[in-house]
């Protein structure tokens, strides 16, 4: 691997004193370095300045295409697979603080790190492999935003698939109102979310002694093969590749000293930033999954699309008494605002990859539209072929889950090797217990997506 040239390590906060080898620019060129921090602050101001790219990230951890296994797994198996939720999201916080990590000390992102450690054919070939799982994730939001706005407002599938386009629209504005309102945007969409399943799981009364108990993984997991697709599901959606290359980005907008202590500040306390988001998106994946175990388990199994769910919570035959219309219309806003949100990471995702891997540039509002439109069209096309089924239209929705799942390891495995560098990291370089950890969950996790993969399209349980 080339070794990158250092960085000037003068405190003035300015691009022109980033400089990389080779011909790397900055990532997210016109957010990089712009969000000043306060000068001889305590702990917690210096924490909220620093916090905000970890509400980007934790959006990818409970974007639409999480929504369905979660609260399946609760109808099916009750509180069982909250063990898995667990590990789940303590694997994401491990990779998340080293992308971090990556992104603070080379000041580069993992696209642009991966390039220069490979040649230019295989850099193009992991760029098109990350841009179709970046579509993928796109298509997972236009579905769920899609539906939502079906179930809200009765708007016909097809025509709400048009009305995402609009979003780009949206992304052009907030691009002019700054990287910090951005933030602050997302964070209101997830505090959404997270109040409209809390409120629905206090309705539902979850009995608390085996809902702790769920937190303790059980053998049964591995032994019931509907039990472990469904595991597989949930560990296979919670880690996105894309929010690997988004978060060693995002990290580079404030503007730390590039010095061994100012990047020791910087990754302490984008670690404690990533860290606390990712809790807030854990709890809300139990709140799903818990909402499936209180309200249906034992009653149906008949949970497999938005539109099932939405019904299920007006139907007083299902969850009981607690059964109203304003139920359904909470989760399909919830719904609504999950796929805005996964809309904003996504084309910034976009943007990383493509300047990282192949060095090529283009204006955000074009690159937004692109990326959109690329994600339109085979909704699109399967609303067209397929008369405007949901059914037919969510199932579109479960494979790009499963491309997301074989991409993975295309993005970790690299994560690993560059963070456990010492040449390239050099005091930040993983410890040597970490490096194994790490290696042991890249492992496990491409193991688990190919059974992932065959038990989708081989039917298991």
């Amino acid at each position: 691997m080339e070794n990158m040239t250092s960085i000037d390590p003068t405190p003035k906060h300015n691009r022109k004193h980033q400089v990389f080898s080779s011909t790397n620019g900055l990532s997210l060129s016109e957010i990089n370095n712009t969000v000043s921090l306060p000068k001889n602050a305590g702990f917690w101001k210096k924490l909220a300045a620093y916090s905000g790219p970890g509400v980007l990230v934790a959006v990818g951890y409970m974007d639409p295409g999480n929504w369905i296994t979660s609260i399946q797994g609760g109808a099916q198996y009750g509180y069982t697979l909250l063990s898995i939720i667990l590990l789940s999201s303590l694997i994401a916080m491990l990779l998340q603080s080293m992308c971090a990590k990556l992104g603070i000390v080379t000041g580069m992102d993992l696209a642009q790190a991966t390039r220069q450690a490979t040649s230019k054919p295989v850099a193009i070939v992991l760029w098109i492999l990350t841009e179709l799982a970046i579509m993928a994730t796109d298509i997972a939001e236009v579905i769920g935003g899609a539906v939502a706005l079906q179930l809200l407002f009765k708007i016909p599938l097809l025509v709400g698939v048009l009305i995402t386009t609009l979003d780009v629209l949206l992304l052009l504005l907030l691009a002019k109102v700054g990287f910090r309102k951005i933030e602050a945007i997302v964070a209101t969409l997830i505090a959404t979310i997270f109040i409209v399943f809390f409120y629905e799981v206090l309705l539902s009364s979850p009995s608390i002694g085996p809902l702790l108990q769920g937190f303790i993984p059980s053998p049964e997991i591995a032994t019931n093969n509907g039990m472990l697709l469904i595991a597989l599901g949930i560990v296979g959606a919670t880690v996105m590749p894309h929010n690997l290359y988004l978060h060693s980005s995002l990290v580079q907008s404030r503007q730390f000293e590039r010095t061994s202590a100012g990047k020791k500040e910087a990754v302490r306390f984008a670690t404690i930033d990533s860290n606390i988001q990712l809790s807030i998106a854990f709890v809300i994946n139990c709140l799903l999954l818990v909402l499936g175990a209180a309200m249906f388990f034992g009653s149906t199994s008949d949970l497999g699309r938005f539109t099932d769910l939405y019904n299920a919570l007006s139907d007083n035959a299902i969850v009981g008494a607690i059964a109203s219309p304003l139920l359904s219309t909470l989760f399909a806003v919830a719904l609504l605002a999950s796929g805005q949100n996964s809309t904003i990471t996504g084309t910034l995702s976009g943007q990383i990859v493509m300047e990282g891997f192949i060095r090529m540039k283009m204006p955000g509002w074009l690159r937004r539209i692109i990326t959109r439109l690329l994600a339109v069209i085979p909704v699109i096309v399967c609303v067209v072929l397929y008369g405007g089924r949901e059914n037919a239209v969510e199932q579109l929705l479960l494979y790009t889950q499963v491309f997301l799942s074989v991409q993975l390891p295309f993005a970790i495995i690299p994560l690993v090797i560059f963070t456990s560098d010492k040449k390239r990291m050099g005091e930040f370089a993983n410890r040597s217990w970490i490096k194994y950890l790490t290696w042991a969950i890249a492992i496990v996790l491409t193991v688990l997506n190919v059974f992932l993969v065959y038990g989708t399209f081989a039917g298991i349980g």
